[in-house]
């Protein structure tokens, strides 16, 4: 799917250098389709590296994307400079009489707060339940599938003894979903969090299927009313190095990190890491673009 995006966006060096499929604004009005509209709010810290991960699975199916980035306005960003938020995003107030065939909301590294004492939390409801008439279906990631867990469903989270850190095994409870259509019976993904949701809660709530989990590290693909809002708890779009990454920022924290579970070769920090979840990553990504948006976003929102 060729993804179109700003021409100055930094992160299209890096994207062009992997050969995935990416056009600019002059190339796309000469395609006489309708392209999907995604919107993706970015609430991590590093958001370039984030923007990469998640546009290089974006890029990989066959129909136009005009992705468009959205920030919060009741917080600012420390790790990423004013210069690229004002070029590249835009908040709340400027899009929220548009409509979107897909959005994403990434995770944060708050999820040891309480919901309600994150700085941008009300902003955050206000966006979700925007969501509800404006987007035809919202992929959520890790702190933001708890978000939307939440506030859609009121699931709370609950802080683990032990951060969940590393890659873990998952199985899946329903291979006729589309959404994970030509994925293993098990399959690995990484997580990096320390707090969970009920899984037996997810189960029993009937606006809620629990798609896949992790005998270790709990539900982990959720899909809330039909796919309108879909709950991935962990990590697919990680790169190969980016839970050693954290682990390095951690150690020279001094904190008392432990190794990510499975991800090292032999548990040595000085081997290079081995991804064993690209496939999927990009299964998950393109199955949700093409079953849950453009199967069901309609060509003219009017």
């Amino acid at each position: 799917m060729p993804i179109k995006i700003p021409y100055l966006l930094p992160a299209r060096e890096i994207l062009e250098e992997e050969h995935i499929f990416i056009m600019d604004e002059n190339r796309a009005k000469q395609q006489d389709i309708r392209p999907l509209n995604i919107i993706i709010l970015n609430l991590m810290p590093e958001k370039q590296k984030t923007e990469v991960q998640i546009l290089r699975l974006l890029g990989n199916t066959p129909l136009q994307l005009n992705i468009s980035f959205l920030r919060t306005a009741s917080y600012e960003s420390k790790n990423t400079s004013p210069y690229h938020l004002d070029q590249f995003y835009t908040n709340f107030d400027e899009i929220k009489g548009n409509k979107y065939d897909g959005m994403i909301i990434t995770g944060a590294p708050v999820e040891l707060l309480e919901f309600e004492q994150v700085q941008y939390w009300k902003e955050l409801t206000e966006i979700m339940e925007w969501t509800n008439t404006n987007v035809t279906s919202t992929l959520h990631i890790c702190w933001g599938a708890q978000a939307a867990l939440y506030y859609h469903y009121k699931i709370p989270k609950y802080e683990l003894n032990k951060k969940c850190y590393g890659i873990y095994s998952h199985t899946i409870f329903n291979s006729k979903e589309k959404l994970l259509r030509g994925f293993d019976d098990s399959f690995l993904a990484p997580h990096s969090r320390h707090t969970n949701v009920d899984k037996e809660e997810i189960i029993k709530h009937n606006e809620l299927e629990l798609l896949s989990a992790s005998e270790d590290a709990g539900a982990f693909i959720v899909s809330g009313n039909y796919g309108k809002h879909i709950m991935v708890t962990g990590h697919l779009e990680y790169d190969s190095c980016t839970l050693a990454e954290e682990y390095t920022r951690d150690r020279n924290k001094g904190l008392d990190i432990h190794l990510p579970l499975d991800y090292f070769p032999n548990n040595d920090p000085t081997k290079k890491p081995l991804n064993y979840w690209r496939s999927h990553a990009h299964l998950l990504f393109s199955n949700w673009l093409n079953y849950y948006v453009y199967q069901e976003t309609p060509y003219d929102w009017k």
